[in-house]
């Protein structure tokens, strides 16, 4: 369960309804049925108040016919109120009950059929033009951290797509404009109908190491050349992660632990790397390959920013070292900018 703000002081609590389909149109169907009878009763009970043009007879049949006519349409005019009694029941009671049941048959028709069929339609139409997009498989505490932080760093919603098997997960990730799939990351099927041979990457956090490593293995045989990312907890897993095709391990207790040891040799050290990690603060860290005019400068010289690291031929080489002394055609550059925020505030 979680809570979503609903404003600024107020929050509330959600939780999905645990009725199948059949039982939600049952209970409506039921709530239908018991008002008709309800109508029915009373209608009953004060026939003295109604008047048959016809025979001037007012049946138990006759009862059920303006009823129904009553409640589904305006009436015919055959059989009328002529009491006070009957005619404040009919305006009072009947004509809410109408409306009531014009709005259950419209809100069902709506959320079984109408709703169902565009929202089929518009997925199908998402899925076919998915391209160089971002897979998130798992939306848990990590998992929804990550897609806030890519959504606060300028990714557009509708090129994160959240695969998780918790609608109510699936909910929150809907409400930022993510598309989501409700199915497991870890089968073929699911990765398939995400396109994940034209993702630009695959992140993993599904909570479990088995479940991450299951899912990487996956999506490795579907996407050979893909990017993937994955959370694992036990230290013991992070070389199983990188030997099911992980592109990157990251170990969030470990990084915990990082940042806990980088606070004992200075209290600024902890808050800088956090800064670093995080789009919410004054810096972060970017990588990108050397551009053309940067080609035979230090990396100290770079055109913005502040070079830190470069790969080369997939090696990291520090700012001190010689090979940073001259940039090259094919080097990755890994810089520390101002965040989005910051750069707005500058320009």
């Amino acid at each position: 369960m979680r809570v979503r703000p609903r404003g600024p002081d107020q929050v509330t609590l959600r939780r999905n309804s645990a009725l199948p389909i059949w039982a939600q149109i049952a209970w409506r169907a039921g709530l239908v049925l018991g008002l008709l009878l309800l109508a029915v009763g009373v209608h009953w009970l004060e026939r003295d108040g109604l008047k048959d043009g016809h025979d001037g007879y007012v049946s138990f049949i006759d009862v059920i016919y303006f009823t129904m006519i009553s409640i589904t349409t305006t009436g015919y005019g055959d059989i009328v109120p002529i009491s006070d009694e009957a005619r404040l029941f009919d305006a009072l009671i009947v004509t809410p009950i109408r409306i009531f049941f014009v709005l259950i048959f419209i809100g069902t028709a709506y959320t079984f059929v109408f709703r169902r069929t565009w929202e089929r339609w518009r997925m199908e139409q998402i899925q076919r033009t998915l391209c160089d997009h971002l897979v998130v498989a798992g939306f848990g505490t990590s998992g929804s951290e990550t897609v806030d932080e890519l959504l606060a760093r300028g990714t557009p919603p509708q090129e994160v797509v959240v695969i998780d098997a918790d609608q109510e997960a699936l909910e929150r990730a809907a409400s930022l404009g993510c598309p989501v799939v409700n199915a497991d990351a870890t089968r073929d099927k699911t990765l398939q109908a995400v396109r994940i041979e034209k993702a630009r990457a695959l992140i993993v956090s599904a909570g479990r190491d088995d479940t991450s490593i299951l899912i990487t293995l996956t999506a490795r045989h579907l996407a050979p050349k893909l990017t993937i990312s994955v959370a694992v907890r036990n230290e013991d897993n992070e070389l199983l992660a990188r030997q099911a095709g992980a592109t990157t391990v990251i170990n969030p207790v470990s990084f915990a632990g990082l940042l806990l040891a980088g606070s004992t040799h200075g209290p600024h050290i902890a808050d800088y790397l956090t800064d670093l990690a995080s789009n919410h603060g004054r810096v972060r860290l970017a990588e990108r390959a050397v551009r053309p005019e940067e080609h035979g400068k230090p990396l100290s010289k770079i055109a913005q920013g502040l070079g830190v690291r470069i790969y080369r031929d997939e090696r990291p080489y520090g700012f001190w070292e010689p090979e940073a002394r001259e940039l090259m055609e094919g080097d990755v550059i890994v810089e520390i900018l101002p965040t989005l925020q910051r750069e707005a505030d500058l320009d």
